[in-house]
């Protein structure tokens, strides 16, 4: 098995152990799987990030970024990127904790982690303006511009019409031909959705009409001393694109650090 596959293996095992979904044993018989590249990062610039922002999702919009965040309460906030200041905040009910975010069509879409319900904003005032309910836990959310992609924490991958907020459809993430669980934080770049594995330091990228996983992100070093971090909770979430500028921005849950990164080559 190539030396990549095994990279891969190491580091699904431990997610799949913690909700409960074994990963078949690899066989030295099996037949030969295409590698899966792993990429690594240049750190292109650091930015300032609220360490007291549990982040559960994060979007560039019109040189912004807007972040939702977890735990209680928990807020939707328009963040300036230069210095990390917040620049508008809205607090959910405390009865919500809150999880993932969208902009789409002149509306930001949250979702909460076990309330079967989402919220909608308006990006600028953050403004209430509706709700919406799915069924299930939401993790993240995500859009393509005609659909929403929503995570659960399972290995599916949930569309849901952006008008009528039904689901249209799903797709299972698969590594290999093996469910990837934990699916966290989403981002749609450039035709894939990228998403954060909770508790890892990794980053998947998957086709969103097969749900195959095409390469892996591997930000193992991206911020090495964390030893003020909760090593629990405090675990890299939060990835948004600059579509014009072709720019990555990655966080993680409370972090004090955002850092906009460079794929590099894959090994």
């Amino acid at each position: 098995m190539r030396a990549g596959v095994l990279l891969l293996v190491a580091l699904l095992t431990p997610l799949a152990a913690a909700a409960q979904t074994p990963v078949p044993p690899v066989s030295a018989s099996a037949p030969a799987q295409t590698p899966v590249p792993v990429y690594g990062f240049e750190v292109v610039r650091v930015y300032p990030h609220d360490p007291t922002a549990f982040t559960q999702g994060l979007v560039f919009r019109d040189g912004e970024l807007l972040e939702s965040t977890g735990r209680y309460p928990s807020t939707v906030r328009r963040v300036r990127l230069e210095d990390g200041v917040v620049l508008q905040r809205r607090e959910l009910d405390e009865d919500y904790f809150g999880e993932g975010l969208t902009a789409i069509d002149d509306r930001v879409l949250t979702l909460t982690w076990k309330g079967g319900k989402g919220f909608i904003w308006d990006p600028v005032t953050l403004e209430p303006e509706g709700e919406f309910a799915y069924a299930g836990e939401g993790w993240g959310l995500t859009d393509d511009s005609t659909r929403l992609i929503l995570s659960d924490g399972s290995s599916m991958l949930r569309f849901l019409d952006p008008e009528t907020l039904a689901e249209t459809g799903r797709v299972r993430v698969t590594l290999q031909g093996r469910p990837v669980s934990q699916i966290n934080e989403l981002e749609w770049i450039e035709g894939e959705v990228f998403a954060n594995l909770w508790r890892s330091d990794t980053i998947v990228r998957i086709d969103p009409a097969t749900g195959v996983v095409t390469g892996v992100i591997d930000l193992t070093e991206l911020m090495p001393d964390r030893r003020d971090l909760d090593p629990t909770d405090a675990v890299l979430n939060g990835i948004a694109w600059d579509p014009v500028g072709r720019r990555l921005f990655v966080t993680g849950k409370n972090w004090p650090k955002l850092f906009e990164i460079r794929l590099t080559e894959p090994r």
